[in-house]
């Protein structure tokens, strides 16, 4: 259907909660999943939360499968994941970079729960309970955070370990986030 901007960090829309899916049958949610897969996919995207585009909705797409922004990690399912719920699986924090389609041009050392369990639904009302690990759970806590006005940025704890793309990994090809 059509990509749309994605806001940046600074826009205030980006720090307010986003409110639960009520009717999963709407036209507009439809639409609002064509447009946040098209501009995932435009911008070579891991994920997308729909705060992200000005829609203070609880819908989140993620999907990694060749990704040159990620290119040494595993494959993540292409998922919609509606009303979400997290539950950590463990109390084991790992620390990994990220970037942001909100954040551009910038990476952080983000500490998040290794294991987790996501449960939600997927498009048609359906339910979703999975239990995954590693980059797939980063992704997911990543994009959940956007639904509760929370940039990565907010969760680095030393900000040495923050910073513009380039600086930070000179000479590596790395996308523009």
């Amino acid at each position: 259907m059509a990509i749309r901007e994605v806001l940046k960090m600074g826009d205030p829309r980006l720090l307010v909660p986003a409110n639960p899916v009520e009717d999963f049958a709407s036209i507009e949610l439809a639409r609002l999943l064509v447009d946040m897969h098209d501009t995932m996919r435009s911008l070579n995207g891991a994920g997308l939360a729909a705060p992200q585009i000005g829609v203070g909705l609880q819908v989140v797409i993620f999907e990694v499968d060749t990704n040159p922004r990620y290119p040494d990690v595993e494959k993540v399912p292409l998922t919609v994941l509606i009303n979400p719920l997290l539950t950590p699986l463990s109390d084991e924090l790992e620390e990994g970079w990220e970037g942001c389609l909100s954040v551009p041009g910038m990476r952080g050392l983000v500490p998040r729960h290794a294991a987790l369990r996501y449960q939600g639904f997927e498009p048609k009302g359906q339910p979703i309970d999975r239990s995954v690990r590693g980059f797939h759970a980063r992704v997911v806590q990543h994009e959940v955070d956007h639904l509760n006005g929370v940039l990565y940025p907010m969760r680095v704890r030393d900000l040495r370990n923050f910073g513009f793309t380039d600086t930070l990994f000179p000479g590596q090809k790395l996308q523009d986030d």
